[in-house]
């Protein structure tokens, strides 16, 4: 896609809770959570900004960005060649903005705006931290100026059966946004198709002029958020348009990628299906696209080892050891250990997991600091789960940081280490 996108500048917002997400975000925010194996959250808006040849992120953070920020400065700092370096710069709340920090997405972006040096016409990008896509930003900047657009909305056609969880955009036949509606009971079809209405995806494309003159009016007005107030306020004086995801291709989509893969990774159960959807060999979603690239986790890591295992639709992360073991629709995250003769189904391994021998695990996701003991079981008796750990509402099993502590435990083989289908 041609344009210079150099000088664009992105707000991301990246201090998110993650309340839906707990016991995973009880010390860490929703985009520090790891994903895939070799990722965090936050990469994906991060590679999709890099890969589109955007020169400066300010990334906004708030709760506990302790991992986030170590993340981004060993991988995402000053990435690239001189010639177009990708920058992202960390932006917690000012000094004397309160005990309560940043008071919601408007008011984090307006105490940032001394980092915006921008012409009033030039393009401004806000986008969210917490979802899994691939998304060539040049298209909407393109759509965007092509419309005349004061702002310009990402939007993704969802069944109307399924619009009641998402911010709800109603348009006209021209992709003129004329209504917000935050999670509607009932909503109103697309112009055209009957079945679908248009979703927010959380990010938003300004014109710089507007941007700064919207936000002092909320902020002097008490109103802290994009969604709920500064959208809506735009709408009768100003030229909002809805600009179609679904209506592009990323770069290097397969075949037999779904188009337009965009998933909201805000609770337990998304963020565990959208794992699923990244393994066998034909994944809705691709990590592993050479034309997109996603930065790998960077730290002195070898590269993934398995020794006699049957590894099934699964995917390891760097330092992984796998002995002997059965994986099935399972990913196991960097320097994770695997014992012999575990098995692991549908089962999310977070970074430093170690598995005893013998262990069974189905149907869950451990987090970091655990040891499982030797022919532990989880996720084959919901009784006795329910009674030790936290159960997600589609009822996988939540194994929390540090529920087994490190007790010594014979550490997985390191011999006659064998080639495993890592994404196979």
């Amino acid at each position: 896609m041609s344009g210079d996108t150099s000088a664009v500048h992105a707000f991301v917002m990246a201090g998110g809770v993650g309340a839906r997400l707990r016991p995973l975000t009880a010390d860490q925010c929703k985009p520090a959570l790891p994903f895939g194996a070799d990722h965090r959250v936050v990469d994906f808006v991060l590679a999709n900004l890099h890969n589109s040849g955007i020169g400066q992120a300010d990334l906004l953070v708030q709760y506990e960005p302790g991992s986030l920020i170590q993340h981004v400065r060993r991988t995402w700092w000053q990435h690239g060649p001189a010639q177009r370096r990708f920058r992202v710069e960390i932006a917690p709340p000012r000094p004397g903005s309160g005990a309560c920090g940043y008071r919601g997405t408007a008011d984090a972006v307006h105490q940032n705006l001394f980092r915006l040096d921008a012409r009033e016409d030039e393009p401004v990008l806000v986008f969210g931290a917490d979802h899994v896509y691939r998304m060539d930003v040049r298209p909407m900047i393109a759509f965007h100026r092509d419309t005349r657009a004061d702002v310009t909305v990402a939007t993704l056609p969802v069944p109307l059966d399924a619009a009641s969880s998402f911010g709800i955009v109603e348009v006209d036949e021209q992709a003129r946004a004329i209504a917000f509606h935050e999670k509607p009971r009932h909503p109103r079809p697309m112009p055209g198709r009957q079945g679908q209405a248009l979703a927010s995806m959380g990010n938003y494309c300004f014109r710089a002029g507007v941007l700064r003159q919207a936000l002092a009016q909320c902020i002097a007005a008490g109103e802290f958020d994009f969604g709920q107030h500064v959208l809506p306020r735009l709408l009768a004086t100003h030229r909002v348009m809805a600009y179609d995801f679904h209506a592009h291709r990323a770069p290097g989509l397969a075949d037999d990628e779904e188009v337009g893969y965009w998933r909201d990774v805000g609770t337990l159960d998304a963020y565990f299906e959208a794992h699923l959807d990244t393994l066998g060999p034909s994944p809705r979603f691709r990590l592993d696209n050479p034309l997109w690239p996603l930065m790998p986790a960077q730290g002195a890591q070898p590269p993934a080892r398995a020794a006699g295992s049957r590894l099934s639709h699964a995917r390891l992360g760097s330092g992984c050891v796998v002995d002997r073991a059965l994986l099935q629709q399972a990913v196991a995250g960097r320097a994770s250990h695997v014992g012999p003769g575990a098995v692991l189904e549908r089962t999310l391994l977070l970074d430093g997991v170690v598995v005893g021998e013998g262990a069974r695990l189905r149907n869950a996701i451990v987090d970091r600091d655990n040891v499982i003991p030797p022919g532990e079981c989880i996720g084959f008796d919901a009784e006795r789960d329910a009674a030790r750990f936290p159960r997600s509402a589609g009822g996988i099993v939540v194994v929390p940081r540090g529920h087994f502590a490190a007790v010594p435990i014979d550490a997985p083989s390191h011999h006659a280490p064998a080639r495993m289908p890592v994404h196979g």
